[in-house]
């Protein structure tokens, strides 16, 4: 599950840059992604790591201040100036730097280096240092300093508060009077709420006066974005020359919040934070899906046309269905004539020659080049492609419509030279079965030898017999053969023969193995071609996740969340 959110965030990103930088909502996920990326990431180092604690919150509300306060001590620097901390600095209190590297897992790709070389141009960095002292309001830990995250450029260190507050077991929320009601500092309560971290507020830089409505609207406030109890709440008078002072009652209060930590629910709250948000987050991917699914659906129609189209234009077509003519052609050299004039001994030799020998002699690439059908087909396919990109246009208002579109027309040429081949090589492979069909033919006649000799002594017989040789020598083409007058009174002769029954059925299987072929050799794979236009579409301006791997990945986290429920 981690790979997959890490990749869902690569690819808001990608199409956030590409398509609507300003989009708000893909940004909002983006963050939400980023939390959970780094929340999951950190259930693999739960056993090594030692409490974490962070305080968080919006610029000028004196975290850094506030840190100096807990740690009894000057290790975070100090400014007045807004956003003066854009790097997530670590304090280790009573725990050893050794600690680091785990912790250097787990911020890849940020680095850890030392606090003086910090840079205000690089964000993907933190520091780890240990503290000057041991303080008596914490506990064993790791205590955070954070950026601020509502300052106009904190989305460029945001990743870096984010990690942070997903690695934390205690937040620190740090708000000033000024402060507390930022919608900001809601929407990121709000953001992190699935962690279930307990949670202490600190009000700073208060006066007496205020102290008593501030709290009451923080109540409020929370009330409206949060289902869990109002945490503790520690006020900070303002103090002009010095630091804030916590009470004494609420000198331990950290120690009481640690008792609250349980890292053995942390898989429990990983699905929590799917839970909320997964619907949100795959929409997008489920909208790609239907737009795929309905480009599929388009292609299935467009080719399901065209095979009807075939049927009738073709295999249907009493003058233009010119196949089993050319089957027709095939029994006359399996004859043998013996009423063949002197002119015609030569090429009687021929005509003997046992039909599966005479097909070194074929021509079939001709017989390709002069078909109708071959013709028939090629309208077909351009009649296809033109009407999936009529269709388009009516659905030009999606980006993803319009790229399928731009694919379709930059691939045009290059699927009709596909076609071309493969249909050639279609009606080259074809032609075993039509041989068969003359062996078929001629098989029945042998069983019937008045008929058979009956077609031997016609002179019908004799000039249909000269055309078929002619157009295995490519004299002339296979339309040509169809309306051939001795090719049309020997069908009829034959159609009304004792062997007229089996002929219709011979005709009759040809056509029906004829569509078949047709529909796997050459309208399945550009079906499969048309199926894989979208691969070829730009990854940059779409989240380019298959609805495979989605399927696997919802499958995934439905069998971790039934387990759960069982536990």
């Amino acid at each position: 599950m981690l790979t997959f959110i890490t990749l869902l965030r690569e690819r808001y990103q990608a199409v956030l840059k590409a398509n609507s930088p300003n989009n708000k909502n893909y940004q909002q996920i983006i963050e939400q992604l980023t939390l959970t990326e780094a929340f999951f990431r950190k259930g693999k180092f739960l056993n090594v790591l030692p409490l974490q604690i962070a305080i968080i919150g919006p610029t000028q509300a004196g975290k850094s201040s506030l840190t100096n306060v807990f740690l009894q001590s000057r290790s975070a620097g100090v400014s007045p100036l807004a956003g003066y901390t854009i790097h997530p600095q670590g304090f280790c209190h009573s725990v050893e730097l050794e600690i680091g590297n785990n912790l250097a897992a787990y911020f890849a790709p940020f680095i850890q280096i030392e606090p003086e070389k910090l840079n205000k141009n690089s964000y993907s960095c933190y520091t780890l240092t240990l503290t000057e002292n041991l303080s008596e309001h914490l506990p064993t830990s790791i205590f955070w300093d954070t950026p601020d995250f509502d300052s106009i450029d904190s989305r460029d260190y945001r990743e870096g508060v984010l990690k942070t507050i997903a690695l934390a077991d205690v937040i620190i929320l740090a708000v000033s009077k000024e402060k507390y009601a930022d919608q900001t500092v809601w929407n990121t309560l709000k953001l992190i709420e699935p962690l279930r971290q307990p949670t202490l507020i600190c009000v700073n830089k208060l006066s007496e006066d205020s102290e008593t409505i501030i709290l009451e609207s923080l109540k409020e406030k929370w009330r409206d974005y949060r289902r869990d109890n109002f945490p503790e709440v520690i006020p900070f008078f303002y103090k002009q020359t010095r630091l804030p002072e916590i009470p004494i009652s609420q000198q331990h209060v950290l120690f009481e919040l640690t008792k609250k930590v349980h890292r053995e629910k942390h898989q429990r709250r990983e699905q929590k934070l799917l839970q909320t948000h997964w619907q949100e987050w795959t929409q997008p991917l489920r909208d790609e899906h239907e737009i795929y699914q309905a480009w599929q659906t388009l292609v299935d129609s467009v080719i399901k046309q065209v095979l009807n189209d075939y049927e009738r234009n073709y295999l249907n077509h009493p003058r233009h269905y010119e196949t089993f003519q050319q089957a027709i052609a095939g029994l006359l050299l399996l004859l043998e004539i013996p009423s063949v004039a002197k002119i015609m001994m030569t090429a009687r030799t021929i005509l003997l020659y046992p039909f599966k020998e005479l097909r070194r002699l074929f021509s079939r690439k001709h017989l390709a080049a002069t078909s109708h059908e071959m013709n028939v087909l090629t309208q077909l396919i351009n009649h296809a492609l033109t009407d999936i990109q009529h269709q388009l246009l009516d659905k030009n208002m999606l980006l993803l419509w319009r790229e399928l579109n731009e694919q379709l027309r930059q691939n045009r040429n290059e699927i009709l030279k596909e076609f071309h081949v493969v249909a050639e090589n279609y009606h080259q492979n074809f032609q075993q079965d039509v041989e068969s069909a003359a062996r078929g033919l001629y098989a029945k006649l042998e069983e019937l030898p008045l008929v058979l000799n009956a077609l031997r002594a016609t002179r019908i017989t004799t000039d249909a017999a000269v055309i078929a040789l002619t157009l295995y020598t490519g004299g002339i083409g296979l339309s040509d053969l169809v309306i051939a007058p001795a090719m049309l009174m020997l069908t009829n002769l034959l159609t009304e023969s004792a062997i007229g029954s089996y002929m219709k059925k011979v005709e009759e299987d040809l056509k029906i193995k004829q569509l078949e072929s047709v529909k796997v050799q050459i309208f399945e794979q550009l079906r499969q071609r048309l199926y894989d236009l979208p691969k070829h579409i730009k990854t940059e301006t779409h989240f380019a996740i298959s609805s495979e791997q989605f399927a696997a990945i919802e499958a995934n986290k439905a069998e971790k969340q039934h387990g759960l429920r069982l536990l």
